[in-house]
C-alpha cells in the first residue's frame, strides 16, 4: 500500500499529500477532489444520499487507485492486482472501507451506451483474471437474486458514477468513469433484513428523491431479494435503450479462467 506511481492502492492522507506535491497527473487530481466536493459538499442543498459514503470520506476510511485506460490490458493487470491488495487490506483497515477507482477520462465524449459497455468489459476481464474461484454460494446465473459480482472470493457490490447522467447527479462524474467497490461484509449489519438496514434504505431513497429531484431509479433494489437484479445496480440506466437487456458478463466456476502461463525452464 501507498508504494510510488499512479497505479497503487493508497490511503487518504497519502493521496492528498501527492496532490499537494504535484505527484499526480492533472486528470486523477480532478477525478479525486470532484469526488470529495461530491461526497462532502452539497447539490441544491441537498447532501450527497448516501451518508456511509459522506462519512467514509470525511473520516478517512476508504482507499483509492487509479487507472491508465478503461480498455488497455497492462492497466486493467494492474487495477486486478490493487483490487486483490486491497481485499486483502480492507478487513483491517476501517469497517466501511471501499476501494475507490477513478479512470483516465477518454480522449472523446462517449455515449451512455459505451460506458455500459466498458463497465462490463473490466468487470468480465476481472473475472477471467481471476486468480481465485468463483465463491460456492453464489449463483453464477446473474438472472438470480443472489448473484453478485465476486472478485478474489469476495462478494462485492459496484457501483458506478459517468459523465452522461444528466438528472441523477448523484450518479454523476463530469471527467470519466469511477467504480467504487464495497465487498458484502461492509453490509454487515445493515442489509435489507434488518431494522438498521431498512432504516438506512428510507433516509438514503428519500435523500436520492432530495439530491437528484427525481425518484429513485426502477432497478433500486436490495440483494437476495425475490425480484431485485443486482447486476442493473451497478450502472443505472439513463436512456433504457442504451442500457443492456440481459447481463453482459458470462461467469464459470472453472478454475483457472484462461491458460496458465508456461513455467520457464
Amino acid at each position: 500500500m501507498n508504494e510510488s506511481g499512479l497505479q497503487v492502492l493508497m490511503e487518504q492522507d497519502v493521496l492528498r499529500q501527492r496532490i499537494a506535491d504535484g505527484d499526480l497527473p492533472q486528470w486523477a487530481v480532478q477525478h479525486y477532489e470532484t469526488f470529495r466536493e461530491t461526497m462532502l459538499g452539497e447539490y441544491d442543498g441537498s447532501p450527497f444520499p448516501c451518508y456511509f459514503g459522506i462519512e467514509s470520506e470525511r473520516q478517512g476510511d476508504a482507499l483509492y487507485t487509479f487507472v491508465g485506460s478503461m480498455t488497455h490490458k497492462d492497466d486493467l493487470l494492474a487495477l486486478r492486482d490493487t483490487l486483490l491488495e486491497y481485499i486483502d487490506a480492507y478487513p483491517d483497515y476501517s469497517e466501511r472501507c471501499s476501494l475507490v477507482a477513478f479512470f483516465k477520462p477518454p480522449a472523446d465524449d462517449l455515449s451512455e451506451a459505451e460506458y455500459h459497455e466498458h463497465l462490463w468489459h473490466i468487470l468480465q476481464f476481472l473475472h477471467i483474471n481471476d486468480p481465485e474461484p468463483w465463491p460456492e454460494d453464489i449463483p453464477t446465473d446473474p438472472d438470480n437474486t443472489k448473484w453478485e459480482f465476486s472478485f478474489g472470493g469476495e462478494p462485492m457490490f459496484p457501483t458506478t458514477r459517468a459523465p452522461f447522467y444528466d438528472e441523477r447527479m448523484s450518479r454523476f462524474c463530469p471527467w470519466g468513469l469511477e467504480i467504487t467497490f464495497q465487498p458484502r461484509a461492509l453490509f454487515d449489519g445493515i442489509t435489507a433484513d434488518t431494522e438498521a438496514g431498512q432504516q438506512a434504505r428510507e433516509v438514503i431513497q428519500q435523500r436520492i428523491e432530495a439530491y437528484d429531484g427525481v425518484c429513485p431509479h426502477a432497478n433500486l433494489g436490495d440483494w437476495g431479494v425475490e425480484g431485485d437484479r443486482e447486476w442493473h445496480q451497478y450502472m443505472f440506466s439513463s436512456d433504457e435503450s442504451q442500457a443492456p437487456d440481459e447481463c453482459p458478463i458470462r461467469i464459470t466456476r472453472e478454475h483457472p479462467k484462461m491458460p496458465m502461463a508456461p513455467a520457464d525452464d
